[in-house]
């Protein structure tokens, strides 16, 4: 969560990023990224009120130019707010499994109108904590491998050599040049682990296999089409597919499954 908020907040430049687990007693208030004194740590939302509460609730993003003047809340806790002198916010919830885990927010100390730019930044991110949880999730079901070193490092590095795989397919994509297209795959290719002996390996279009590099690092549908080009409708009847052929429920389960497959890194 705390590596979350410093991406948002060195992203987006606000004055402030944090977040709150959702707990049976609603959404806690307890990690932060920047200056923060005061009643904000440790206030408990009240699940549908305020906008933590409300965007845990309807598991929908949400965005505000002036929170304590916003008719789309309710009010509950605007002394805090003004406390910390917060105005224009944006949240997104976290959701694994249906539920929401989380919320993540980004303020600022000034109102504005334009926020398109602040809740798509929040959302991504949200949408990267998922998959981590998500696949975090997996993981711990499935039977454990010998030799296996599933610590923080090695996620870290995973996700890089993700990020770089994604990236050599996406840019093959763009390049005119043949024998230069052909030299990008073939090093895309050597960030991925031959698949075990003997495995079910589905057969994946070249365009399967871009979109399927490009979840891997989190991105939303949305995002993956401006990434390759193509329609937001054409990305989600390639996830379908994937879905189909790799035998799996959900995009997270995708992604782990192909990566025990060898299909990427």
């Amino acid at each position: 969560m705390t590596a979350a908020l410093a991406r948002l907040r060195a992203r987006t430049g606000v004055s402030l990023a944090f977040a709150g687990r959702v707990t049976p007693s609603g959404v806690l208030l307890d990690a932060f990224d920047g200056h923060v004194v005061g009643p904000l740590r440790g206030v408990l939302l009240n699940a549908g009120h305020g906008m933590g509460g409300r965007v845990a609730y309807q598991q929908r993003a949400l965005s505000l130019p002036d929170y304590v003047g916003s008719p789309a809340i309710t009010h509950h806790y605007d002394q805090v707010i003004r406390a910390k002198a917060l105005r224009a916010m944006a949240a997104a919830p976290v959701v694994v499994g249906r539920r929401s885990v989380a919320v993540l927010y980004v303020a600022l100390r000034a109102t504005q109108r334009q926020l398109g730019r602040l809740l798509d930044a929040v959302s991504q991110e949200a949408r990267v904590l998922e998959q981590d949880l998500a696949v975090d999730d997996v993981l711990r079901r499935l039977p454990e491998r010998h030799g296996d070193e599933e610590g923080p490092r090695e996620r870290v590095r995973q996700s890089r050599v993700a990020e770089a795989y994604a990236d050599l397919r996406a840019l093959a994509g763009e390049i005119g040049d043949p024998r230069l297209r052909a030299r990008l795959l073939n090093a895309a290719r050597l960030l991925v682990d031959e698949p075990p002996p003997d495995a079910p390996v589905p057969h994946l279009t070249a365009r399967e296999k871009d979109v399927l590099a490009l979840l891997s690092t989190g991105l939303p549908n949305q995002a993956i089409a401006e990434r390759l080009g193509i329609g937001v409708y054409t990305v989600k009847d390639h996830v379908k597919n994937l879905l189909v052929k790799l035998g799996a429920q959900g995009r997270m389960e995708a992604v782990v499954r192909a990566r025990r497959l060898g299909l990427i890194p």
